[in-house]
């Protein structure tokens, strides 16, 4: 769908529940921290800039939609519009396709995944966002599963206690905003490295992306992120990987990978995609 020419800007941030109604991730708010949420003020051109916010991953679309709009408001932001798409037929509506052909910035909040791509994916206003992302100087933003559906080949769920067997990981098409990457959130905290260990045995030619929480990238034409945020990116690189045997085992096996890739980055850090290059931030620097 889009080239390494893409004028767009694409910010995935791994969450940070520090606030919500209950554990499970589809019912709690995904706030993240004020100088993540900078970043995406910036890059959309200012705190006059048009906004979206986007809650269709969650259960609690309002608190969502409320806790953001005071969230860039702290921030100087006066120009913030939710876009509460809840179903598929709102992603057709005239007046949500005229939003999304003027705004700057578009924000996913977290939930699940799935709800984006099945109310948004193929639809009208997908079209819109992603042809001006490609054409365009649109920000993307989107937090935990708001930064998982940006990748083509998307995580749909997969059992941490399970971790390194055939079938962990549940898989499906997101919006292929950003066809190079496997992203995963929350991803130290809640000790996901085994089911986006097996999504990159599945699809080795794609970086796997696990963020921390209160941590994200900035990616540039499709190719070149900068890590920003208090905490770690992990990647996981397959194309060398010198034995995988996903393809043969049943489900319930465990899988041997030999020769996985694996870079640990921080705030600042930089990394091409097409190249596998790393430009880590000299020691000593001040943060970003």
């Amino acid at each position: 769908m889009l080239n390494s020419e893409a004028r767009g800007v694409l910010i995935p941030i791994g969450g940070n529940e520090d606030k919500g109604v209950g554990d499970n991730e589809m019912y709690t708010l995904e706030f993240i921290d004020e100088g993540i949420l900078s970043h995406v003020v910036r890059e959309a051109g200012g705190t006059a800039s048009l906004i979206l916010i986007v809650p269709t991953a969650s259960s609690i679309p309002s608190e969502v939609i409320t806790s953001y709009m005071e969230a860039f408001s702290r921030l100087g932001c006066t120009n913030v519009v939710p876009l509460d798409i809840q179903d598929r037929s709102q992603s057709e509506d005239p007046q949500n396709l005229s939003l999304m052909s003027k705004a700057k910035a578009v924000m996913f909040s977290g939930g699940d995944q799935s709800k984006i791509t099945s109310k948004i994916g193929g639809t009208s206003l997908h079209n819109i966002m992603v042809n001006r992302y490609h054409h365009e100087a649109l920000v993307i933003a989107g937090t935990s599963a708001g930064a998982m559906c940006m990748s083509n080949e998307m995580i749909t769920g997969g059992n941490t206690t399970e971790a390194f067997r055939k079938g962990v990981v549940g898989m499906g098409k997101g919006l292929a905003l950003t066809p190079k990457l496997i992203i995963d959130s929350h991803f130290i905290q809640r000790g996901r490295f085994g089911r986006l260990t097996e999504a990159v045995a599945r699809f080795p030619d794609l970086v796997g992306v696990g963020l921390a929480e209160d941590t994200g990238l900035i990616i540039r034409n499709d190719d070149e992120f900068q890590v920003i945020g208090s905490g770690m990116v992990i990647l996981f690189d397959g194309r060398k990987l010198e034995h995988n045997n996903e393809s043969i085992l049943q489900e319930g096996c465990a899988m041997t990978l030999t020769n996985m890739i694996t870079h640990v980055l921080s705030n600042g850090d930089r990394f091409e995609i097409s190249t596998r290059k790393i430009k880590v931030l000299p020691i000593g620097s001040p943060f970003i």
